[in-house]
């Protein structure tokens, strides 16, 4: 299950976040881990340069995208393998959205198409579509089979 999506801004505040199967009381220790994670290891790193941690039977998966920190968080049958497709599909997803890898001024501008691709890649803790065209179809809200 992919327990959560995380989207942060250089200073590490919450831009999205997305808990599926997490209890609220265990959010708040979360969003500070991941924030404090990629503090100590996204400097310097490349744009979508995938970093890889587990931390009990959990795996992370996180990376930079312009000015936003992506991390996505699973278990189970979401190993770092199957994380790295969840991320490289959202980082293209924001990629279309924003036209390029986004500043926070214009991930803020593309929020609610941004949340709603988002809400189309991962439902319920699982990975739902993968497909860039589908994705773009969906979020315009037609029916998948239209053109």
């Amino acid at each position: 299950m992919i327990l959560a999506v995380l989207f942060a801004n250089v200073e590490g505040n919450i831009l999205i976040e997305r808990f599926h199967g997490v209890p609220a009381e265990e959010r708040l220790h979360w969003r500070s881990f991941l924030v404090k994670l990629g503090a100590d290891n996204l400097k310097g790193a490349k744009n979508e340069e995938l970093l890889v941690a587990c931390h009990k039977s959990v795996y992370i998966v996180y990376t930079v995208l312009g000015d936003v920190s992506i991390y996505v968080v699973g278990k189970d049958e979401y190993d770092e393998l199957a994380l790295s497709e969840v991320i490289f599909v959202i980082t293209s997803a924001v990629k279309d959205v924003c036209g390029k890898a986004p500043t926070e001024r214009l991930f803020l501008d593309k929020y609610g198409r941004i949340c709603l691709c988002l809400d189309e890649i991962v439902w319920k803790g699982y990975l739902e579509n993968t497909e860039k065209d589908r994705i773009k179809r969906l979020i315009r809200l037609k029916p998948p089979t239209e053109f």
